[in-house]
């Protein structure tokens, strides 16, 4: 599903769904930056690895 059709749902939690994905993967860069690792995520079909320097540089506290 598209972005627009998430929060266009008619199920409530379809809709905050999105809000909670969100939250998890800003809750990951934090921790990622914590510990000084590195995490993978998905940008087009491909995995990208982004350091916690990268996501410091990024501004990532």
């Amino acid at each position: 599903m598209t972005r627009e059709q998430l929060m266009q749902a008619k199920d409530k939690d379809l809709a905050a769904s999105l809000i909670a994905i969100r939250r998890a993967a800003r809750a990951a860069r934090e921790a990622a930056v914590r510990t000084n690792t590195a995490i993978v995520v998905q940008r087009g079909q491909k995995p990208v690895r982004i350091t916690a320097e990268e996501l410091r540089k990024a501004g990532v506290k």
